[in-house]
């Protein structure tokens, strides 16, 4: 049974570009704020195609980029030349022009692997201003968030609340590269939480989630059903 569900607000628009003009605006001032109080702000994004609108808009902000911390919530075990990097995604999209003066943080090391990787990782991740001013995190229609899958082998221990792991190797069934994922209690590290997600099926699978059922099933749940931190939820036809 469901014992709690965090406050979630919902922003609903017509279309993806009156989403992504009003969430860079969103971002822009959680990052302004972060800024303001400790000068230095901390960012914390999703890859993928549907967040790119978004980076692009959010690239002609006027932020004082230099003075702003980015990660990503996971990314594929590959390097940054191939197409499914998260990081190429991120530099082409956001980090050009004046937000090109931002710090990147990757969480591809040079292991072979995301299970070799994991300290080193967790080492660049300290460097992040914590809590973290603002996590986006997208939604896959199996009910995925950052990289954690059903059937993970990585996902108890990837959503325990008590891990002190920021981050944790992940092997989605059937996926073409393992990865690495911030883990859930690294993920609710933060000041606000953006689910950004587009199309009637994401929809579907959002209202799913928020019915009862297990988190494993679905670990965007594990979001959904916690208190210290209100999600809002960003959708776009």
């Amino acid at each position: 049974m469901i014992d709690k569900m965090t406050e979630i607000q919902n922003h609903v628009f017509e279309n993806g570009a009156q989403l992504a003009d009003t969430l860079a605006n969103y971002v822009t001032e959680a990052i302004n704020a972060g800024i303001a109080e400790r000068g230095r702000a901390s960012l914390v994004l999703s890859g993928g195609s549907t967040p790119a609108r978004l980076f692009q808009q959010l690239a002609t902000r006027p932020i004082a980029w230099a003075d702003v911390t980015v990660t990503l919530t996971d990314e594929r075990w590959v390097d940054e030349t191939s197409e499914d990097s998260n990081a190429a995604m991120l530099r082409r999209e956001l980090l050009t022009g004046e937000a090109a003066a931002a710090k990147f943080i990757s969480l591809k090391t040079d292991h072979a692997t995301p299970g070799e990787g994991e300290t080193a990782c967790a080492e660049r991740l300290a460097a992040l201003p914590v809590p973290y001013d603002l996590v986006v995190l997208g939604m896959g229609t199996d009910g995925h968030t950052a990289s954690l899958f059903p059937g993970d082998a990585n996902l108890g221990p990837a959503l325990d609340p008590d891990t002190a792991q920021p981050c944790i190797a992940a092997h989605p069934p059937g996926a073409a590269q393992a990865r690495m994922t911030l883990t859930l209690p690294s993920l609710l590290s933060c000041r606000r939480l953006v689910l950004l997600i587009s199309g009637a099926e994401k929809r579907a699978v959002l209202e799913k989630a928020l019915e009862d059922g297990p988190v494993e099933d679905m670990p965007v749940r594990a979001l959904l059903r916690q208190d210290a931190v209100p999600v809002d939820v960003f959708w776009a036809p």
